[in-house]
């Protein structure tokens, strides 16, 4: 077997999953708790973080929250200074390594009392829901994306179409198999023992599709530079120690914003870095519920390291 397709079959490989789930389940638990109108969205991302970090982890990716209308990837800026509004629905999505091996969770939170919205929000986890009972050895990714559509349509919504779940490995936060929230009548894959999955539908009261728009502050390497001119050295160190995974400015800290702007500038130039903008349903009105877990396939089910 692929050690990509059974990431918790490696060596050691099943204690560090099970630890990066608890500490993403301890960091979002956090931050839904942080999350409050007149908050910095920046605020909760970085306490967040510094929790992590203070676990003894790494991000897996830049820690994201994402409002309304925008489904994923809104992440902070250093100096951003957008706060949490009353009847906004607010995404948090985190995700956490444990010596490279990852955990994925989100989970949405509603600033207000409309019970459209907190409906919306419950199509979203009733999805998800349903995917993890449907989880286990020799199930069809088809028959999971049947059961995410069917929960979330029963309760007035649609899925977004275009964001799938995923797998995940060490140092790898996307990895095969896609999860989709409609079955592919083509798909024919089939889940395996020690397969990690993340599933994570998305709810909308929108037409089910997303777009990029908007500035990018989420990164990831494609591959390294042939020259080194216009890289800063220590910026280049702190990108090459991600080892793969995902970025954003906030991850330089307090070094020099020219360095770090310049060698990310170098590094678009020449093909080496992909930029990850926020991904938006085109009609402001429109709101999206996102929830998350990773799971392990077992035996007999799966194993979901991200919940309690």
């Amino acid at each position: 077997m692929s050690a990509i397709l059974t990431p918790a079959l490696e060596p050691g490989a099943l204690e560090k999953f099970r630890e990066a789930g608890r500490i993403a389940r301890e960091a979002r638990e956090l931050g839904i708790s942080l999350i409050k109108p007149g908050v910095l969205l920046r605020e909760v991302v970085e306490k967040v973080e510094g929790f992590i970090v203070s676990q003894g982890a790494g991000m897996a990716f830049p820690a994201q929250t994402s409002r309304n209308h925008i489904a994923a990837h809104y992440c902070c800026h250093p100096t951003d200074s957008t706060e949490f509004e009353k009847e906004d629905v607010v995404k948090i999505d985190i995700g956490v390594e444990v010596d490279g091996y990852v955990a994925d969770n989100a989970q949405t939170k509603y600033l207000g009392e409309n019970p459209h919205w907190k409906q919306l929000i419950q199509a979203s986890a009733d999805g998800l829901a349903a995917a993890i009972e449907t989880v286990g050895p020799g199930v069809q990714v088809r028959q999971i994306s049947t059961a995410i559509e069917n929960a979330i349509k029963a309760q007035g919504f649609r899925p977004v179409y275009n964001l799938t779940g995923h797998g995940v490995a060490r140092w790898r936060v996307h990895t095969s198999p896609q999860i989709p929230a409609s079955p592919d009548s083509g798909d024919k894959f089939e889940l395996r023992p020690g397969m990690v999955i993340a599933i994570e539908p998305f709810a909308t009261d929108g037409r089910g599709q997303v777009t990029e728009h908007g500035r990018g502050e989420v990164f990831m390497m494609r591959k390294a530079p042939r020259k080194m001119k216009q890289i800063d050295e220590d910026v280049w160190a702190v990108i090459e120690g991600m080892n793969g995974l995902p970025f954003a400015r906030r991850t330089f800290g307090s070094m020099a914003k020219d360095a770090v702007e310049s060698t990310i500038t170098r590094l678009i130039r020449t093909g080496c870095l992909s930029v990850y903008p926020p991904l938006v349903d085109p009609d402001p009105k429109v709101r999206i519920a996102q929830t998350e877990h990773t799971m392990i396939v077992t035996d007999n089910g799966c194993e979901v390291i991200t919940r309690a």
